[in-house]
């Protein structure tokens, strides 16, 4: 494993751990929403929670080497993903109309993408990846989470399906790339980069922006 400089060990030890919890509570808040609405007791809320909070970053510190991934390492982590989980149990109203509830899980989630993408991005180049590596981890990082919690629920990822939503965490990621290489100020790549993707993905959901979709062809008899 590559050594961080010691530039990057500051900024890790404090912007980047901030986003990075910051992002867990809020991809918490999204996973917790889908398992309050597919009526799951409170155990299976708070996986829901800790899956789509979590899977994400564990992925991403598994593929550079940073092990045990700091998900499972630090308690915070997991303090924040449970919290997320409680509050969303405690207090969601349980007969929300489901399109308010949809509106809710999007939000959640794109808060949690931008915050993961820009996150995993710094990360990876911190341990020395070259910038497009880095980029296509930071998207990782950002779509990790949901992908994980939408599987659990038998549901097709947004990922494949949904409006700009990998594209959004790519772009942020690009953004704190070209950040990097302009010698921008690490805090202040990663809220242009978090601007950017949480903008486009609320965008693209408003205009219903998507990529090209598959078309099956007439089935033969």
């Amino acid at each position: 494993m590559n050594e961080l400089t010691t530039g990057f060990k500051e900024y890790a030890t404090g912007t980047l751990l901030v986003l990075d919890l910051i992002g867990t509570f809020v991809f918490a808040l999204s996973g917790a929403v889908v398992g309050v609405k597919r009526r799951l007791d409170i155990f299976g809320v708070l996986v829901l929670s800790f899956a789509a909070a979590s899977a994400g970053g564990i992925m991403r510190d598994l593929l550079i080497n940073s092990v045990p991934p700091a998900a499972i390492r630090d308690w915070r982590y997991v303090a924040a993903s449970v919290l997320g989980g409680l509050l969303i149990f405690v207090w969601f109203p349980r007969r929300q109309r489901s399109s308010r509830v949809r509106n809710f899980v999007l939000l959640f989630d794109a808060g949690g993408l931008a915050l993961f993408a820009v996150t995993g991005t710094q990360k990876a180049m911190g341990y020395g990846l070259n910038p497009m590596m880095a980029s296509l981890l930071g998207m990782l990082t950002g779509i990790g989470g949901g992908m994980m919690r939408d599987v659990l629920v038998a549901d097709i990822p947004h990922v494949l399906r949904s409006d700009l939503y990998a594209v959004a965490a790519l772009a942020g990621a690009v953004v704190v790339v070209i950040g990097h290489q302009l010698r921008v100020a690490p805090s202040l790549a990663a809220v242009l980069g978090a601007v950017i993707c949480f903008s486009l993905r609320l965008v693209a959901i408003r205009r219903r922006w998507q990529l090209p979709v598959a078309h099956a062809g007439s089935e033969e008899k």
